[in-house]
C-alpha cells in the first residue's frame, strides 16, 4: 500500500481556523472520499508545531492499494474539483500558503 500527503504549510489569517475546519469538512472532505478507488482518507489538522520547522495547519493523506489505483484517483472528476476549488480556499483562509505532495509506502 501506499499515501500521498498533500502538505498544506503556511500560516492561516488571523480567528478563521473554524471556518477552515468548516469549509473543509463541508466542501473539500466530501470531494477526497470520492477519490476512488482509496482504501482510506484522513484529514489532519495541525494542533501544534515545532518552532524550527513549517507551521502545517492541514495534511491530507489518502491511501491506496498501489500506484496504478493512485493514479486512477488522481484522473477522477472529484479530484480535478477540488483543486478547482484550492485557489479560492487559499485566498480566504490563509495569508500564506505552500501546498505539496509526498508519497510514502505504507507496511
Amino acid at each position: 500500500m501506499i499515501t500521498k500527503y498533500a502538505f498544506f504549510a503556511g500560516t492561516l489569517k488571523a480567528g478563521v481556523d473554524s471556518q477552515m475546519r468548516e469549509y473543509v469538512e463541508s466542501t473539500l472532505k466530501p470531494l477526497w472520499l470520492q477519490f476512488q478507488p482509496s482504501l482510506q482518507v484522513q484529514v489532519l489538522y495541525g494542533v501544534e508545531h515545532d518552532p524550527a520547522g513549517p507551521t502545517i495547519p492541514l495534511v491530507l493523506a489518502v491511501t491506496y492499494r498501489d500506484h496504478d489505483a493512485m493514479e486512477q484517483a488522481m484522473q477522477s472528476r472529484a479530484r480535478h474539483e477540488a483543486r478547482e476549488l484550492l485557489p479560492a480556499f487559499y485566498q480566504r483562509y490563509f495569508d500564506e500558503i505552500t501546498l505539496w505532495h509526498s508519497v510514502f509506502e505504507v507496511d
